[in-house]
């Protein structure tokens, strides 16, 4: 509890600020994820001591745009393949994961999903999180995507 008031009262620092004296924005996309044009991956907060990164949605395809699985489960785990790999362009992993919001398209499925969600994530003390399900994505072969958000150590 101690560890969320810290980050709560350190972003809320943050956005009080003028754009002037706020710690610097990074965006950045990683090669091993399929880049869409006119969107960033990624943008990382400097909080002092740490960052805040905040990811686009991610969808289960490969940095070549193929889609990857055709169950809940392996889809799910290209999205975390992708997620970790943005993760690492900042020297992170999902055990920074600290927020998820999840869109499913059929929500009775919810449980294959956590079963691969907690390969990744810290189990001990899992994100928070929102989970919608929804009556397509972009695509209607795309069962999932996630979007996170991750707080990980500056070195």
């Amino acid at each position: 509890m101690k560890k969320i008031l810290v980050l709560a009262c350190t972003v809320t620092s943050l956005f009080s600020f003028s754009q002037k004296t706020m710690s610097s924005i990074e965006y950045k996309n990683s090669p091993k994820v399929f880049n869409i044009k006119g969107l960033s991956q990624s943008v990382s907060i400097d909080c002092g001591s740490s960052k805040m990164i905040l990811l686009s949605g991610q969808v289960p395809l490969d940095n070549e745009g193929n889609l990857v699985g055709s169950t809940i489960e392996e889809q799910t785990h290209q999205v975390f393949k992708n997620i970790e790999n943005i993760l690492k362009e900042y020297g992170g992993t999902g055990k920074d994961i600290i927020k998820l919001g999840i869109f499913t398209t059929d929500i009775q499925k919810t449980p294959d999903f956590r079963k691969v969600r907690d390969l990744y994530v810290n189990t001990q003390n899992p994100p928070v999180s929102s989970l919608v399900e929804v009556s397509r994505l972009f695509r209607d072969d795309v069962l999932i995507e996630v979007e996170a958000t991750a707080v990980i150590k500056n070195k």
